[in-house]
């Protein structure tokens, strides 16, 4: 089968969830393949399998391996998959949680805005182990790229929900790029973190 039947393959099954738990192993034989492309495709669904099954997953570690790899498009689905795995186990990505938080700063956009992703993902059942990060997505609210600062309040707005104290400290600076801000998502998305947390804009 070529790249491209592949891809095909691996799109169909995207779409049949009643086929994914036995799939399981067979994606994960595909993180070896000698496409990149195939390798993108396959991290996303074992992301996105893993939300639905993650018993089924058992071991992350060659999933977390690209988060190392010099190809952004990878690093990019790693992080985010194993947002998506650790929303549904968060034990099966504890080893790797912290190191995480270095692609708040990473060179491409696509994975710092994954980044954020996963951390909404992640704190969506587990809000509690975020206390003491806050400064990081306190500095992604100005993040030069545009796509990057239209997520960042999601976190916010994700914790606002759950541990308002963890926001609240970030409530006078949501609520000036609410109203300054040059982008009119960034601006409804710091207000609906704002929302979420109690706080008026």
């Amino acid at each position: 089968m070529n790249e491209k039947e592949l891809y095909k393959e691996l799109g169909a099954l995207t779409k049949d969830k009643s086929r994914w738990r036995e799939n399981i192993p067979y994606v994960l034989s595909l993180l070896s393949h000698d496409s990149e492309k195939i390798q993108a495709k396959a991290i996303w669904l074992l992301g996105e399998m893993g939300l639905e099954y993650p018993a089924e997953i058992r071991d992350v570690t060659e999933i977390a391996s690209f988060c190392e790899s010099e190809v952004p498009l990878l690093r990019e689905r790693a992080v985010n998959a194993l947002g998506r795995i650790g929303r549904g186990d968060f034990q099966l990505i504890r080893s790797c949680w912290d190191g995480l938080f270095r692609f708040a700063d990473d060179d491409e956009p696509k994975v710092r805005l994954s980044f954020i992703w996963a951390s909404e993902n992640i704190a969506t059942n587990n809000p509690d182990i975020y206390e003491g990060h806050m400064s990081v997505y306190g500095k992604l609210l100005y993040d030069k790229d545009d796509k990057v600062r239209m997520e960042a309040p999601e976190i916010f707005r994700v914790l606002g929900r759950r541990r308002p104290e963890f926001v609240i400290p970030y409530a006078d600076k949501l609520r000036e790029i609410s109203q300054k801000d040059t982008n009119p998502v960034v601006m409804i998305h710091s207000l609906g973190a704002l929302k979420a947390m109690g706080a008026q804009g």
